[in-house]
């Protein structure tokens, strides 16, 4: 398929596919709409220099919605409780919206609490939104109208709604991807209002869509592993040291730049590996004219306007390219240093193409670099500031969501639970303390409870009743 390119077009089913599902006019130069080159601005705005600025802007978002606007919790002793699914598509939406599409107020000036809380509720409320109308993404896709999902129609005008022009100005800080869309939208466009807030709501969509269940399966098996978790704690806390950043929860953010990042093959090698298991992408050509396919064994006559499509998941899985390729290995994307991997085999021949989470060719996701970069400062930052274990160490891998496949990054069927508390950064050797696991706190407050009551001459509780009380007490529901 690659060989054959000259012969397919992989814009025609993406425009398509996107005026279906977003509802604005053909983003197809060819029909008149607009003459940008939408592949190309992706390019200019996500990659190259434009790629700096976004990381430095996601690593402050990032430690805003994951320390500010928990800081309670933060200089807690107690564990939270929290579903990780839900965890990550809080802390990665809010945080991609803000890097993406700026703040409701200047950055440079004080921000007062309530004007936090009214930013955040406003991309919460939003959040709901994008859920409801992912939903029914795959039947949209689909040719499926959107009018026959009353919430999620309504879900996708509101959201539609917030990105209209005249809004957007309001905010600061909105990326240079963002900006220049607005631009060229004013210049090179004949959409109306709506039908440009539509072309933004693409943007937020691929932002989101596939890095968020991204995020979570990497973070789920680095949890899940205490190989994987030794080996990216050792990293993290290696590249920070080198970087001569020191953690601190009051106040002082973190940085890493893009080259820091780039040097940290044993979270590249996470991300990989929870990628290239959940991963099911389709990378879909139209045929411009008729001609004949060739395989290796096999050769097949294409019509022009056949729609032609590739599987990368079958290259995943096979076994001659990975073995055991349905267990979760850390390392399978380092080589015997250490280092990156990048030669793999079948049947004895080296593989140009083994690892395609991303599609391929020239039109390989855009925003491939910024994806990757989100999600190994996600997990470089948990690993730096909080303890996590799953609830159940023994909790099943979930199944994938196969009603996504063809979309990207599957998502769970269902959420796993996990405990999460700040790490304890008091200690005089400045290392991180462990704290108790939840039930060595149980029994701190049972042998404390038991020295309460010997304190007064008479019982208030039977000490039947107050070991029911100790036994019976919950975790607090706290959001991050």
């Amino acid at each position: 398929m690659m060989r054959q390119g000259r012969h397919l077009d992989w814009k025609k089913f993406h425009f398509a596919a996107s005026a279906k599902a977003f509802g604005h006019g053909s983003i197809d130069p060819r029909d008149g709409n607009t003459t940008e080159n939408m592949h190309q601005t992706f390019i200019r705005t996500l990659q190259g220099n434009a790629l700096n600025s976004l990381i430095e802007a996601m690593t402050e978002n990032l430690q805003y919605v994951m320390l500010q606007s928990s800081t309670s919790k933060l200089h807690s002793n107690n564990w939270v409780t929290d579903g990780l699914y839900a965890f990550c598509c809080r802390v990665m939406f809010e945080s991609s919206f803000l890097t993406l599409f700026g703040t409701a107020f200047n950055s440079n000036q004080d921000k007062n609490l309530s004007q936090q809380e009214t930013q955040r509720a406003l991309i919460l409320n939003a959040l709901e939104n994008f859920k409801e109308f992912d939903k029914i993404f795959p039947a949209l896709v689909a040719g499926v109208p959107i009018h026959v999902f009353k919430s999620a129609h309504n879900a996708r005008e509101k959201l539609a709604e917030a990105l209209l022009h005249e809004n957007l100005r309001k905010r600061n800080n909105i990326s240079e991807l963002v900006t220049l869309r607005m631009f060229l939208n004013d210049t090179l466009s004949t959409f109306d209002d709506k039908e440009k807030a539509k072309t933004h709501l693409a943007v937020l969509w691929a932002s989101q869509a596939n890095t968020i269940p991204a995020t979570f399966w990497s973070l789920f098996y680095l949890i899940r592993s205490p190989e994987a978790m030794k080996a990216a704690t050792e990293e993290v806390q290696k590249t920070l040291g080198n970087a001569g950043e020191k953690i601190d929860l009051d106040g002082k953010c973190i940085s890493l730049n893009r080259k820091q990042l780039d040097n940290m093959p044993v979270l590249d090698s996470i991300i990989k590996e929870a990628m290239r298991l959940s991963s099911a992408s389709m990378t879909v050509r139209v045929a411009k004219e008729d001609f004949t396919l060739h395989l290796d064994n096999d050769s097949y006559n294409i019509r022009k306007d056949d729609i032609v499509a590739l599987y990368p998941q079958l290259l995943h899985f096979d076994p001659d390219i990975y073995a055991d390729p349905l267990t979760f290995k850390y390392d399978r994307y380092l080589d015997e240093n250490g280092e990156e991997k990048t030669i793999f085999y079948r049947n004895g021949h080296k593989l140009r193409y083994y690892y395609m989470p991303f599609g391929s060719g020239i039109a390989k996701c855009p925003g491939r670099l910024f994806a990757v970069h989100e999600i190994k400062q996600f997990l470089t930052l948990v690993l730096s500031y909080f303890e996590i274990e799953l609830l159940d160490s023994n909790v099943p891998c979930p199944s994938l969501d196969q009603s996504r496949a063809g979309l990207g990054i599957l998502q769970p069927t269902n959420d796993i639970h996990f405990k999460d508390g700040a790490l304890q950064l008091d200690c005089p050797s400045g290392l991180h303390k462990k704290r108790p696991t939840m039930e060595e706190s149980k029994r701190v407050k049972q042998s404390e409870k038991r020295k309460d009551d010997a304190v007064f001459e008479h019982k208030i509780y039977s000490r039947k009743a107050s070991a029911k009380n100790v036994q019976g007490s919950t975790q607090p529901d706290n959001y991050i």
